[in-house]
């Protein structure tokens, strides 16, 4: 990705598709060139939690919202140190932000990250072709980067897919760090990070548990060493099928029976580590929308969804699995994609979609104490 970031806000810029579609615009952001993933969100707020959550890492992303930008970007809401997304896609960027917490423009955050954006583009349109042809790979350039469009689409075609990407480690921490428990102390929790966003640990903290935050490249080992009550592993970028490495460390942590609790890419781990596949879905589910069924309590919530690939197990019949019985726990009502797993001899569980959402819903957030509550049983 190359960027500058003077005169972004007139200057042309066009989006290529790997299916040679074309979009044409203005530049948002930094000027230059970037590629990725192409992808849709249907939140219409926490825009800055979606620009800095891990797991849209090489994704450029395309917000359904039409009006973008309207609240600013503040000091406080960022889920990590820095944006992650490649692109950023949006029709009517806001012209002057409104927010008393706004500390400079989404503009001018872009352009001082080096993040490569469009607007003034019909989004809607090209989500319907997202939708109906599926996420792709995508270019958008800027300035001196614009050149014909065949030498463009040439160039889109020849970045990396997503499919077969191992991206964890490019994104979690490289040293281990610990945030402390929220008042009294009452459990300690090991957390494999594969793109974990700040909000999560935060969750946990509220809950008096003291989180140790591990490097993607943890060891079993590694994670025993913290003496832990219950094990979680994070949300995070990438096609599940190459992660090896967490699914025999997850494995590790079943054989020994500790609470364990995953998140969207720990979703999928969990999956792998039972013995189920993984696939890669046509467009994904990204928005802070989606409507989930809790099979074991029948309740319905509306959640926040980051996930493009997901776990191949059969919704209607409990399976067999290496650490016995599992089944699917949640679903999500517009698809029947598996949004849950858990087993029924350990204490194991994970979800697909995001309940420590600072922007989106809460109604998942019983998901900690759930959590709480497999620790609590396990000390009794």
């Amino acid at each position: 990705m190359t960027t500058s970031t003077r005169g972004a806000a007139k200057t042309p810029a066009v989006l290529v598709l790997e299916d040679g579609r074309v979009f044409r615009g203005r530049a948002y952001g930094a000027v230059g060139e970037t590629f990725g993933e192409a992808v849709f969100s249907t939140g219409m707020t926490g825009y800055q939690e979606t620009l800095t959550d891990p797991s849209y890492h090489r994704q450029v992303v395309v917000m359904t919202a039409p009006h973008v930008g309207n609240t600013g970007v503040n000091d406080e809401d960022m889920e990590s140190k820095r944006i992650w997304v490649s692109g950023y896609v949006v029709r009517d960027p806001a012209r002057v932000p409104s927010s008393w917490r706004s500390r400079r423009t989404l503009d001018e955050e872009l352009a001082a990250q080096g993040v490569v954006g469009i607007s003034g583009i019909d989004t809607r349109a090209l989500t319907r072709h997202l939708r109906e042809r599926g996420a792709m790979r995508v270019g958008i350039f800027s300035g001196d980067a614009v050149q014909d469009d065949s030498a463009l689409l040439a160039r889109v075609q020849e970045a990396p897919q997503m499919k077969g990407a191992n991206l964890s480690a490019e994104v979690a921490t490289t040293e281990p760090y610990v945030v402390p428990a929220i008042g009294e102390k009452k459990f300690t929790v090991a957390a494999v990070d594969l793109g974990i966003k700040g909000m999560t640990p935060h969750r946990m903290a509220e809950r008096g548990i003291e989180v140790h935050v591990l490097p993607a490249t943890a060891t079993v080992e590694d994670v025993y060493a913290v003496n832990p009550d219950g094990v979680f592993f994070s949300n995070g970028p990438g096609d599940p099928a190459t992660a090896d490495h967490a699914v025999s460390v997850m494995q590790g942590v079943l054989e020994r029976g500790t609470p364990l609790f995953g998140i969207c890419f720990g979703n999928q781990i969990l999956g792998r580590a039972l013995g189920f596949g993984t696939y890669k879905l046509k467009y994904g589910h990204r928005g802070i929308n989606q409507p989930v069924q809790d099979r074991t309590t029948g309740k319905v919530e509306v959640t926040a969804h980051n996930h493009g690939f997901a776990v191949d197990a059969p919704l209607e019949k409990v399976s067999e699995t290496p650490f016995g019985r599992a089944e699917v726990s949640h679903v999500c009502l517009n698809d029947n994609v598996v949004e849950g797993l858990q087993l029924l001899d350990r204490p194991a569980f994970s979800v697909q979609y995001h309940p420590e959402a600072a922007a989106g819903p809460h109604d998942a957030a019983y998901l900690f104490d759930r959590f709480v509550k497999l620790m609590e049983g396990q000390r009794a």
